[in-house]
């Protein structure tokens, strides 16, 4: 009885404690409230909440996606990996992913002038409330971060991935959002472009759940693969990302202007082309069009035109889309066949080759005066810069997530059990991580 009643005293302790330095934490770095409001330009703002919005929806999009193309063993794992990755990216990215992100200019990374929000106000900056930009960028770490869950599924124990994670957001995503998005690449020299994610979001969650993947090992022989369990699932999953992605490139120029009108023309364009190309090599290659391979074609074909949709026309992303399908094709199969990496739901093959593909053809196809008049432009017009940027760019990408990612779930598996057991992989992890199966029939 004295046990127990020490052992409660203690948890209140604790959590009294937590609650005063949460309490403190707040009255030093509370946001500015007391700001005179400047002018405040009430579409764009509508705008950008919208499309806030619609860019948060993508990440339960892509569970619901994922889930639909693994066994049905497997949905209520991804589902609750989704949710904890919402959480603890959410938390992450306000108390300290934002600032060092955006918190200063240049460099590798920010600094902590920002720490929770500090000096963001609900007034007017540049027309928007300097508030709503850092609930736009958290809606791009977390669906970052729910890409990442596809490579290494069925495999991954709840605990580790948690923690994975919030070390991730801290030292792999800041960092690459800083270098791309807040002059880190500028500073030294390199002349960048990623409109909405090609680099930021899409290589670095692919290269990050490649270097999971091989980490982790391949799935037991005994678990069937490739076999979805619920393809109307699968079609609900992508339309919740085809719709996200209107506002993911659309509110990437942070106005409602024309620049946004020409990024949402050139998704749809790139998906659609996307789709045909991955039809028509299906086809050619297997006799069949499968519905699962279109509405991965398409996918190819929105992550193709990401870092190019602020700086490209209808024509281009014609050609974007078109590639991008039949590359992201061949990278699948490479990627199941000769890789060695049992990359569970085709991360890298289709947000990887796709990211990289996308970020080059920013460099051979950007058109001088878009996005803002931002002075640069492809390789077709003589923009030798621009390419040579975007290369340095991906590859710098490639190397630095997976590598720090390796190291960081290297470290974890030294004294936590990272991989689930091959018994638990059978049964499935909604019964061995969560005890809730997903269907009750």
């Amino acid at each position: 009885m004295i046990v127990y009643v020490v052992e409660k005293m203690r948890t209140l302790k604790f959590v009294t404690l937590i609650i005063a330095a949460v309490a403190a934490a707040m009255m030093l770095v509370s946001a500015d409230a007391s700001a005179v409001p400047g002018t405040l330009d009430t579409g764009n703002t509508a705008w950008i909440m919208i499309c806030t919005a619609l860019v948060f929806i993508m990440t339960p999009g892509v569970a619901i996606f994922y889930g639909g193309l693994l066994r049905k063993q497997s949905m209520t794992s991804t589902i609750a990996q989704t949710c904890i990755i919402i959480a603890i990216m959410s938390l992450s990215w306000f108390v300290v992913g934002f600032s060092l992100a955006f918190g200063a200019s240049g460099g590798v990374i920010g600094d902590f002038s920002q720490i929770l929000l500090r000096g963001m106000t609900y007034s007017d900056v540049d027309g928007l409330p300097s508030m709503l930009f850092p609930m736009f960028q958290c809606a791009f770490a977390l669906i970052t971060a729910g890409i990442v869950v596809g490579a290494s599924i069925e495999r991954i124990r709840f605990g580790p991935m948690a923690l994975f994670m919030l070390i991730w957001s801290i030292i792999v995503y800041a960092p690459m959002a800083h270098l791309v998005w807040s002059g880190g690449f500028e500073s030294f020299g390199l002349t960048v472009l990623d409109f909405a994610g090609g680099t930021v979001v899409h290589i670095c969650a692919a290269t990050t759940g490649l270097a999971l993947a091989y980490f982790l090992g391949k799935r037991s022989t005994r678990i069937v693969k490739d076999r979805p369990h619920n393809i109307p699932m699968v079609f609900l999953g992508f339309a919740l990302l085809w719709i996200g992605w209107l506002g993911f490139n659309g509110g990437s120029g942070l106005a409602a202007d024309g620049i946004a009108v020409n990024a949402i023309i050139v998704t749809q364009i790139a998906m659609a082309a996307a789709m045909v190309s991955w039809a028509g090599v299906q086809y050619l290659k297997t006799g069949k069009v499968g519905v699962v391979g279109m509405v991965t074609g398409g996918l190819a074909g929105l992550v193709s035109i990401t870092p190019a949709a602020g700086y490209v026309g209808p024509a281009e992303a014609i050609v974007i889309g078109l590639v991008g399908g039949a590359l992201c094709y061949f990278a699948v199969q490479f990627m199941r066949q000769k890789s060695g990496a049992d990359d569970a739901l085709d991360v890298f093959g289709v947000h990887g080759v796709g990211g990289i593909w996308g970020s080059i053809a920013t460099g051979i196809f950007a058109i001088e005066g878009m996005a803002q008049g931002s002075g640069t432009y492809g390789l077709i017009y003589g923009g030798v810069d621009l390419f040579v940027g975007q290369i340095i760019a991906v590859v710098f990408t490639l190397v630095f997530c997976f590598a720090v990612t390796y190291a960081v779930i290297w470290i974890i598996s030294k004294f936590m059990r990272v991989r689930m057991e091959e018994n638990e992989e059978v049964v499935g992890a909604d019964i061995a991580e969560h005890g809730e199966p997903a269907y009750d029939l």
